[in-house]
Parts: structure tokens; sequence; C-alpha cells
């Protein structure tokens, strides 16, 4: 059930991280936009759609904000080709809860895009899913690796269209703070806790850390457990398949202690780690001039989203560097939102047709903060040189990444609100001291909502 992502080679794993750091050094200030259609539109239908006048669908996502806002732009294309009414409707997490109360109510929207592998799984199982159509699957077909088809497999039956990826490998940092510092980007483990050491001595807290939602402390955990632990135990641990008391968990949570037991490295102490949501951990470190509330954020390529809130501008005042290499080989995990189809109906399969196309991800590519894994969409949409090079990473390197560890899990462990992985990584937030305890209730956790 826990396949995905399995049976890559080391070569091939520390290929995709030095292709992913290059792309990231090789991007420093150019903001410049290339030349591209205008926004919301695309330069000429790749797509045919079916006529939908009067048909009315309801789209379901945990997506907020400007994300929302953005997504919102697509619906509106799809309307205007299709004469369809689409309803976005906002869901919560755990969104597997959120659809079963709709579906219950004998309401269901007609799409849901699921934010993990595990919530895909569940839909399946529960009977909620509809296998995708002969258009879409022509569409996945054109456009994208095997890889990225097989995470929206379930027993060997296509059920899903990953619309938007992530690379969540990646540290975002206030330009001015560091240069204020005379800090250089890190490129190990060691040489960003000197770096953070040298930043909270110069008045300005290393760190920005989005403790109050816990889904951003599972990133900060795979990532130091992916590049230190190795592919073969990362793949073994997702699938439960050895314990969270393991000696590998120990060194990860050790490792992750050397920042998080640090208060004078965390923006506004512990206690202001764990009452940060993620917008305001991105907003804060770059509001300020060169005295941010943190000079670094931790998240994937769509914390440029949230840096556009700002009056920062990516490339210049915002830059990124790869997550530090930990053990050998720096970490690259991805992430993803899955569109799934749940009502039987042509305009549910007309749209996983829609979002399997590259017309509609360069529609969002241009807003910014968006990363697509379909391999059609033109470089030129992304907005500046950073958000460019991460996706032409991303499509090199074809089915060779880690899909995000808490995703692939049951989403009692990896997917749920206080509970689970992301209440106990809160809790080691809080007290980082207590591995043993952390390690223990993590495997509690697993050992339930896996079954073993």
């Amino acid at each position: 059930m826990r396949e995905h992502g399995t049976g890559r080679t080391n070569l091939k794993w520390a290929a995709l991280a030095a292709a992913g750091a290059l792309a990231l050094t090789a991007c420093g200030g150019d903001t410049g936009k290339e030349p591209s259609a205008p926004q919301g539109a695309t330069a000429s239908p790749g797509v045919e759609l079916p006529k939908l006048d009067g048909e009315k669908l309801q789209v379901a996502a945990v997506w907020t904000g400007p994300e929302q806002e953005n997504f919102t732009k697509v619906l509106k294309e799809f309307e205007k080709r299709t004469g369809a009414t689409v309803t976005f409707v906002p869901a919560q997490d755990p969104i597997v809860t959120f659809l079963g109360t709709k579906i219950a109510g004998g309401a269901p929207p007609d799409v849901a895009l699921l934010p993990q592998v595990g919530a895909l799984v569940s839909a399946v199982q529960n009977k909620w899913a509809q296998p995708v159509g002969p258009e879409a699957q022509a569409q996945l077909d054109k456009n994208y690796s095997a890889g990225w088809k097989s995470l929206g497999a379930v027993g060997g039956t296509q059920y899903g269209v990953y619309y938007k990826a992530a690379n969540k490998s990646l540290i975002w940092y206030n330009a001015k703070a560091f240069e204020a510092a005379g800090v250089k980007p890190p490129k190990t483990w060691k040489e960003l806790i000197a770096a953070a050491d040298t930043l909270s001595a110069s008045g300005t807290a290393a760190v920005s850390v989005a403790g109050a939602d816990g889904w951003t402390l599972t990133d900060w955990f795979e990532n130091i457990y992916l590049s230190q632990a190795g592919p073969e135990k990362y793949d073994q641990l997702a699938k439960h398949q050895i314990k969270w008391t393991d000696d590998s968990v120990k060194q990860a949570l050790t490792t992750l202690a050397e920042l998080f037991g640090r208060k004078d490295f965390l923006a506004g102490g512990t206690s202001g780690a764990l009452a940060t949501e993620f917008p305001k951990s991105v907003t804060q470190t770059f509001t300020g001039g060169d005295r941010p509330a943190a000079a670094m954020v931790f998240e994937g390529d769509f914390v440029a989203v949230n840096i556009a809130q700002t009056e920062a501008k990516v490339g210049e005042d915002a830059l990124v560097f790869p997550f530090p290499a930990v053990g050998a080989k720096a970490p690259v995990v991805s992430g993803g939102d899955v569109a799934v189809a749940l009502k039987p109906s042509k305009g549910a399969q007309a749209l996983l047709t829609f979002l399997a196309s590259a017309d509609a991800a360069q529609i969002q590519a241009r807003e910014g903060g968006f990363l697509s894994p379909n391999k059609a969409v033109d470089p030129a949409a992304y907005p500046n040189d950073i958000q460019r090079n991460i996706a032409k990473a991303l499509i090199a390197a074809g089915d060779d990444f880690r899909f995000d560890m808490s995703d692939q899990a049951p989403a009692a462990f990896g997917g749920t609100p206080g509970a689970g992985e992301w209440k106990a990584l809160q809790d080691f937030l809080a007290n980082p001291s207590d591995v043993a305890g952390t390690q223990a209730k993590l495997e509690a956790d697993a050992a339930k909502a896996y079954g073993n």
C-alpha cells in the first residue's frame, strides 16, 4: 500500500540532489520575467474540453489565501472554456474526515485535491474515488513521468492527477539579514548551526519555525532523516518496516534538537515558534528590513506565495539555498496535491483532464509559488529564475525523488492536526531533550495507525 517512492538507487538520489543544488545556486539574483502569455490565459488551448453549459461543479482543497486565489484563476479558465460553473469549497485538515462528513451528508464535491498519498488510498478504500477517464489518462500519459503517475494510482488503477508538486528541501533567507551578519548560505548542517549562532549573536533570530502547524515539523525531520539515514532507511520508516524507536530516528531527532534546543535561534523563542503558523513564519522573515524577526525560514517552493504578501522581492531580498547535507548527501524531499474525482460525472472528468494539461498549470505557474510535475509546462511561465530553475530541476529528476514521508503514512499518523506525528513533533519542539519519549510516542501512534 505504501510502495510509492521506493526502489530508487542511491546514485540516482545523489544525482538529483546535485541537480537541485546546481539549479538553486545558479539562480541568485535575476528576477526578470521571460516573455509569456498574459496572466490568466494560455497562448492557445492545448487540450480539448467538452461543453458543459449549465453544469455546476464543486472543488474542495485545503488551500487558503493567495494559494486559493491563484487556483481560482485556473477554475475561471475552465468555466470560460466549458460553460460550467465551478465553486471552490475550502476544506479542513484532515481532508479525509472533511470529505467523509460531506459524503455522509450526501453532498460530496465533484473533485477534491488531496495533499497526502495516504488520503488518496483512504478515498479509494472507502469507495469514494472514481478512476480517471480516457481523456485525463491521455493527458497523464503525454505529460507525466511514470513516477508521478504511479503516485496517483492505487492497486494498479489510476485515480488521481498530480496537479501541484513541491520541492520541500529549501531554506529561504533574508538577504539583508545575512549580509548584516556576514553570513553565507551553508552547505552542511554543521555550517547551518554555525551560521545560526552568528546570526543570533548579531541580534537576529536565525530561524522562523512554524510550530503551530505540525506538518512543517515533519518536513524538518524528514529532510534530516533522509540525508543522515539514507534513502533505504527512509523508505523502510515510511512503510513502518522499521520502528520509530530505531537508532536512526534517535540520531535524526538528536540532530534536530541542535536547532530546536537553542531558544535564541528561534523567532520568539520556543513559545513563539509553537504559536507561529506557516504564513506568519514566512512573512515575519521578510519584513523589518535588515532586522526581521528571523533570518531564515524552511519550507518548499510554495513559500514564494507568502513572500509575495510582503514588500520583499524573490531573487533580490528573498533568496534560497538547498537544505544542507546532514549526512553524505543533501536531501531532496517532494510533496504534492492530487486531484481526484468523487462523482462519476462528465464535468468531474473534464476538470481532471484540464488539471492534467499544461494549459491549467501554466496559469497558476505565472502567479508564483507553484510547481508543476507536468513535463509540458513552458519554463517561461514561471515568474522568476529561482522558481524556473526549481521547476527545471524537478522535471530533470524524472522519477528519482523521495515523496514526503508523513504524506505516505495513514492520515491518522501523518496528516492530522493535534495527533500522531504532528503532535509528537510539536511536543518535541517544546522539549527537545526528550528524544526517547518522543520516539516512544511516535512508535505507539504509528503502530496503531499502520496496524502493525
